[in-house]
């Protein structure tokens, strides 16, 4: 669908090349403008913001509001969550952000993410093992999908047999089909039991979880700044798996991908797995997950590049686009570990900065480090143009990654 231009947009563009391409499209919006008013797929108008220094000054400030009571209703619909999952981090602002994060962080210890790790090494040498002496396979279903969900279920405290299809029912919200408008509202609705039915399941008999601690600062003796509302409680449940599991399912897959198109860089890495570490933040730059950081509020008038954004309406602060900016990076177009000037925003600035980090880097350097251990022939296994990405402009992931290997 093709924008409108309103005042202060730039000329319109069709949404679709934010897909087939996305870094092109940023570049001629970043050197049109700052900002830009444009029509979205929904028909409500929203305010893109390009620029690296305008994106992260948006990330922190506290002006621009996650909470979606602060916009216009005219100009905002977002997801139809039930308010058992819409009480997460994504729609508070301080102080009940502080609040429940400090609470969240009291569970998410880096000790309880350490922990993880052999298990997380574990759990890649098994899927590897599965598909190798196949010789090919679709990387996003054997591997780039199972390990993500696998470490967040433990750390949760899923039980096995109660694992689900979280692919089908993540793939119905990020990407959902026009055609099929009620596949997200079931996926909705199954996330809510499935969540509402591990919690009580969990509460009746707790673990060493990172679930069973959020119950047990839900109904600890504290109350008020020490307290999670019974929604608080499942939404934080729902954002940890969601946001832990389709985050990092696409930045291994997205980092595969660009290590392919990149073979010289793939084989420095595996001379020298040390250096992944370097390799994990320069992949969120280079090609993140989410393109676009949460919508955000203001509070008031806002001046933003020198625009300035009316309050209530909506905006969607560019984070590929700050990734890629000539203003900040040098030679930003190329795919460099060792750059000198870093600071990414692939996961996020300020108050907002991703909780679980520190998981999804040692997910995402375990995973890579031991693939390319185990294949060192590893190639595509159809021709590049072939691939195909979700139609999202929220999401940056690939339907399959199909490779060979000798």
């Amino acid at each position: 669908m093709q924008n409108s231009a309103l005042p202060g947009a730039s000329a319109p563009f069709d949404f679709a090349t934010l897909v087939s391409d996305p870094y092109g499209t940023y570049a001629r919006l970043r050197e049109a403008g700052p900002v830009h008013r444009f029509t979205g797929p929904d028909g409500r108008p929203a305010w893109l913001v390009t620029r690296y220094e305008d994106v992260r000054a948006g990330l922190a400030d506290p002006r621009l509001s996650l909470d979606k009571s602060h916009a216009k209703r005219e100009n905002y619909s977002g997801f139809s969550l039930p308010p058992a999952l819409d009480s997460n981090l994504l729609n508070m602002d301080p102080p009940d952000h502080t609040r429940v994060r400090r609470l969240v962080v009291k569970a998410f210890t880096p000790g309880r993410t350490e922990k993880l790790r052999e298990p997380v090494r574990r759990t890649a040498d098994a899927l590897l093992d599965a598909v190798e002496a196949d010789g090919r396979a679709d990387l996003l279903a054997a591997y780039a999908g199972p390990l993500p969900i696998t470490v967040i279920c433990d750390l949760l405290g899923v039980p096995p047999e109660a694992r689900k299809d979280f692919r089908a029912w993540t793939d119905a919200m990020i990407a959902p089909d026009p055609k099929r408008t009620h596949l997200m509202k079931e996926a909705i609705g199954e996330l809510l039991r499935f969540f509402t039915e591990l919690i009580a399941a969990k509460r009746a008999a707790p673990a060493d979880d990172l679930l069973s601690d959020l119950i047990a600062v839900r109904d600890g003796d504290g109350e008020g700044d020490d307290r999670l509302s019974e929604d608080e409680l499942t939404s934080l449940a729902f954002l940890i798996l969601f946001a832990g599991y389709e985050n990092t399912v696409q930045l291994i897959a997205n980092a595969v991908l660009a290590l392919l198109d990149h073979p010289e860089l793939m084989r420095q890495l595996r001379m020298d797995p040390d250096g992944m570490g370097a390799a994990f933040d320069e992949f969120n730059r280079w090609d993140g997950p989410a393109p676009l950081a949460i919508r955000r509020f203001p509070l008031e008038d806002v001046e933003i590049g020198g625009v300035t954004v009316p309050a209530g309406e909506t905006v969607l602060l560019a984070v590929a686009s700050a990734n890629r900016d000539p203003r900040h990076f040098d030679d930003p177009e190329r795919l460099d570990p060792n750059r000198e000037r870093k600071g990414h925003l692939g996961l996020g600035h300020g108050i907002h900065y991703c909780l679980g980090a520190p998981l999804a880097r040692m997910e995402t350097e375990i995973a890579l480090a031991a693939l390319l251990e185990r294949f060192p022939g590893l190639t595509l296994d159809v021709p590049r143009e072939e691939l195909e990405w979700r139609p999202s402009i929220r999401a940056r992931g690939l339907i399959s990654l199909p490779v060979r290997w000798n």
